[in-house]
């Protein structure tokens, strides 16, 4: 079965930092870029941050300065490490799975596979 299994989430008071982690089973791993996006209620899902096969990384706009985005080909894992945060970066963030050499459908939420999602909330 194919799993992407995020972790990590929770409440942090603003300023703050987290560090959310991904754990993929049931499929090549190297063969597929992986990013990050969240969603907060009643918005569309945001780009946040991708990282390709060959380790490129691409930011969005909201976040560009405050994360970085990295992966473990070996532990079949990627995380995103959020800095200064904001009350405005509350969301569920999810992971992203998409086959490797999507170019500028990374920025995109059309992934092949998807997690459940970790709750970040950013309040004092």
């Amino acid at each position: 079965q194919v799993q992407l299994v995020e972790s990590g989430g929770g409440l942090v008071q603003p300023g703050g930092s987290l560090r959310l982690s991904c754990a993929a089973f049931g499929f090549v791993f190297s063969w597929f870029d992986m990013g990050w996006f969240r969603q907060a209620p009643g918005k569309e899902r945001e780009f946040v941050a991708a990282i390709t096969w060959s380790t490129s990384t691409y930011y969005g706009d909201s976040v560009k300065g405050r994360c970085t985005i990295s992966r473990d080909n070996a532990k079949s894992t990627v995380t995103l490490q959020i800095e200064s945060l904001k009350p405005d970066d509350t969301a569920v963030y999810y992971c992203g799975a998409t086959v490797r050499g999507s170019g500028s459908a990374l920025l995109s939420p059309s992934y092949k596979y998807w997690g459940q999602g970790t709750q970040v909330t950013v309040s004092s």
